[in-house]
């Protein structure tokens, strides 16, 4: 008998799950001190730029605009992040999720550039304002959509149906989904993109166990550390001449002076609505862009829930959740009002960063929002930073995307993994969101068009834009499974983790979400959470 005593006392007990995530040095409500603050929300702006300056980089040109207008834009793009970030920081869900610019938007908007009114127009820059002034209706109109799901509840109540079950496909794919970003954005100049991702994995995770300080200083500042190493070399690559006999495309990817922002971006300039001339409607285009606009909601909603963790924060209730949606649509439409090309969503790559340096704080990404509005007015200090080779971002997404992607994995630690109604949800979800994308975009890639191919452009980017985007097929499908599989089997609730989330669906079901989202100056008292 004492023997068998022994030996249930040395069986090894599970790892309890935990609401909130531990560890974090800085949660939500926490700032560091200031000239640490400061630090930190000057590498958020680091981090968020990447996705600024690719996504202009790529349309702009196909709109007949030059450098002028491409350092025009995404002065705007940024400009705009920075207030969308104030306002969902402040009003929205108040998580510290930085709101940048999407590629969700982007093979809408290329249907759109590619339309054929604008072709016949002889002068370059007044079919790039005529584009503009088109993307830019589509975006008006398909940001009501956001505004009326998040502002009306509607969004609540598909929200409070979710279970940590069918969370774990929509986060892990927000973040996995995006690997056409990564490595493949690395290989393009790999004398310096692998330098910097070794350099980044290396001090961050490495040199604070062999250097060891009283404070965390390479892991919090790994970012600036390997940008700052890998940046100074690559321009060194430069000036020594090394890709003077290089292709074009390897000059474009590699050298430090391609991207033509510094000599085009004007010393100050604020960026102001209309700036184009007035938004054109085409009703096909809006409808196409709303189709895009819900695939970011879908998306959105598996970051936030990744960035509340990763801040420490409880589950998001539902209501907030509708709320920072809301918001987000407001971001939408500013885009649309000034012009920035492209609509906007929660950025995963900071979503990682705020894994990286283990800092949830809210006042250090109201701090990055600052940059984003300082840098886009004084555009040649500005246009400085966004000069960074395309590889050194696409290293930094490596790290940031798969930590995303590691924290949609976590909620695993609510469900019940022996069941078979698990397994067969979270790993059907999981394939079919990665196999159903990849055949629409090798289709895409090979053809120039999509497996949906009519006379309707708009009608095509409706299906075609939905079905390529990894994190809406994996969270629709395992929502739709989950709710609808032996739901009125009672063993079944617990097997899929709902009864952690209990406490959360109501904004007064614990009283943590009162510390963590309650709206500032006492709004909550006019504009109450239920």
């Amino acid at each position: 008998m004492a023997g068998g005593g022994e030996a249930a006392k040395s069986e090894p007990a599970p790892h309890p799950p935990k609401d909130q995530l531990p560890n974090i040095s800085y949660c939500i409500t926490s700032p560091p001190p200031w000239p640490e603050a400061i630090l930190l929300g000057f590498q958020h702006f680091l981090v968020m730029l990447g996705t600024s300056v690719i996504i202009p980089t790529a349309l702009v040109p196909q709109m007949g605009g030059r450098n002028k207008e491409k350092a025009e834009v995404i002065q705007t793009l940024l400009f705009v992040a920075g207030i969308n970030t104030l306002q969902q920081t402040l009003f929205g869900t108040r998580l510290p999720a930085v709101i940048g610019g999407s590629y969700t938007f982007v093979p809408t908007t290329i249907s759109i550039i590619l339309a054929g009114r604008f072709s016949d127009n002889s002068d370059p820059v007044d079919r790039f304002k005529k584009t503009m002034r088109a993307i830019q209706g589509s975006l008006i109109v398909a940001s009501t959509l956001q505004i009326v799901l998040g502002f009306s509840g509607l969004w609540r109540n598909v929200a409070r149906f979710l279970s940590p079950l069918s969370a774990v496909p929509l986060v892990a794919l927000v973040g996995f989904g995006l690997y056409e970003l990564g490595f493949p954005g690395v290989a393009k100049c790999v004398e310096i993109g692998l330098p910097e991702l070794v350099i980044l994995v290396f001090v961050s995770q490495y040199l604070p166990h062999v250097i060891h300080l009283e404070k965390r200083l390479f892991d919090k500042f790994a970012v600036i550390f390997s940008v700052v190493i890998v940046w100074i070399y690559a321009h060194l690559l430069t000036v020594g001449g090394a890709y003077n006999d290089a292709a074009p495309k390897t000059q474009a990817s590699c050298r430090t002076d391609r991207a033509g922002l510094i000599d085009a971006a004007p010393w100050i300039r604020v960026p102001y609505p209309f700036q184009w001339g007035a938004p054109s409607f085409d009703a096909g285009e809006a409808f196409a862009m709303m189709m895009a606009s819900f695939v970011a909601l879908v998306e959105s909603t598996g970051a936030f829930m990744a960035v509340a963790r990763y801040a420490s924060a409880t589950h998001l209730p539902p209501t907030v959740l509708s709320r920072g949606v809301g918001w987000q649509g407001v971001g939408i439409l500013i885009s649309g009002l000034f012009g920035t090309v492209n609509g906007s969503s929660v950025s995963v790559e900071n979503a990682g960063l705020l894994a990286l340096t283990r800092v949830g704080s809210r006042r250090v990404v109201q701090i990055s929002a600052g940059f984003m509005i300082f840098f886009s007015i004084l555009g040649k200090f500005g246009a400085v930073f966004a000069s960074i080779p395309a590889p050194i971002v696409a290293a930094l997404y490596c790290l940031f995307f798969a930590y995303v992607g590691s924290v949609g994995l976590s909620f695993l630690q609510f469900c019940n993994l022996n069941s078979f109604r698990t397994k067969f949800i979270l790993g059907f979800s999981v394939f079919m969101g990665l196999s159903i994308p990849q055949y629409f975009n090798e289709y895409t890639a090979l053809n120039g068009y999509g497996p949906v191919h009519t006379g309707g452009r708009w009608f095509n980017d409706i299906v075609n834009v939905p079905l390529s985007s990894e994190p809406f097929v994996a969270g629709c499908l395992a929502y739709f499974l989950d709710n609808t599989l032996q739901r009125k089997d009672g063993g079944v609730r617990k097997d899929r983790g709902k009864h952690w989330w209990d406490k959360f669906r109501s904004f007064e079901g614990d009283s943590r979400s009162e510390e963590f989202y309650s709206l500032p100056f006492n709004l909550n008292k006019y504009f109450p959470s239920v």
